[in-house]
């Protein structure tokens, strides 16, 4: 007699919350929900993701979603924000991530003084971890964070990076559309670019169909714009704002 009774299932957790809806990311509320939902699998309080811009003057931070207070963005600012998210604390993918912790930062010298970081930890930012996210070209970064520290769950943030970075890469027309401040004119950009694949000023001159001497007077203005001290510098800005 043949037993028909049902094998046993496989031991196969199902996807979470998050991962169903990064599936199907379609809209800036689909990112929304994502995220809220992301924070709340490794225990975070708050989320922010945000891409870094620059104008030719400054760095600051374009928040593409989060749900900080008013309060606590206008007290770190933009500028402080952007520089916090790519600090040296900012985690590439497969990195086990350090957190900022409110309550052990040095005195004023550093991003943050002493003074700020008490506020944060008021504000409900005691604990902050920041994610590098890789997206083609694009660089964006997640922050999340925490009322007490130790409580967001940090192989469950490692995951969560990787979450965000396939999830993300599936609306890249959508975050280039909330991400775009370019100060460069398309021909500053196509000389960049082509300069950053390697090639040589009189070769860029012969693709676009310009002079060596225009080619030159591009990249200059470009390095201008980005207020950097070379070509590699003016290079690496764009690369990082995710321009070329």
């Amino acid at each position: 007699m043949i037993d028909s009774a049902p094998l046993p299932s496989p031991n196969i957790p199902s996807p979470g919350p998050s991962e169903t809806v990064a599936s199907r990311l379609a809209s800036r509320g689909d990112l929304t929900t994502f995220l809220m939902q992301l924070a709340a699998e490794i225990g975070a309080d708050n989320y922010m993701l945000l891409a870094t811009v620059h104008d030719g003057v400054r760095s600051e931070a374009r928040i593409l979603a989060s749900n900080w207070i008013f309060d606590a963005v206008e007290l770190a600012g933009k500028k402080l924000i952007a520089a916090f998210a790519q600090g040296p604390l900012a985690t590439p993918p497969g990195v086990r991530p350090r957190p900022f912790v409110a309550s052990q930062s040095p005195d004023a010298g550093t991003l943050i003084n002493r003074e700020e970081a008490k506020l944060l930890e008021v504000l409900g930012h005691a604990e902050i971890y920041s994610l590098r996210l890789d997206i083609g070209r694009q660089r964006l970064f997640g922050l999340f964070s925490s009322a007490e520290t130790g409580s967001i769950d940090q192989p469950g943030l490692m995951k969560a990076q990787m979450k965000c970075c396939y999830a993300l890469s599936q609306i890249p027309q959508l975050l280039a559309a909330a991400t775009m401040q370019d100060p460069l004119s398309d021909r500053e950009r196509e000389c960049l670019f082509w300069v950053s694949e390697g090639k040589t000023t009189d070769e860029v001159a012969v693709i676009l169909g310009v002079s060596s001497n225009t080619v030159n007077s591009y990249i200059t203005h470009a390095i201008q714009k980005f207020s950097a001290s070379n070509r590699a510098m003016a290079i690496a800005t764009a690369i990082r704002s995710g321009i070329i």
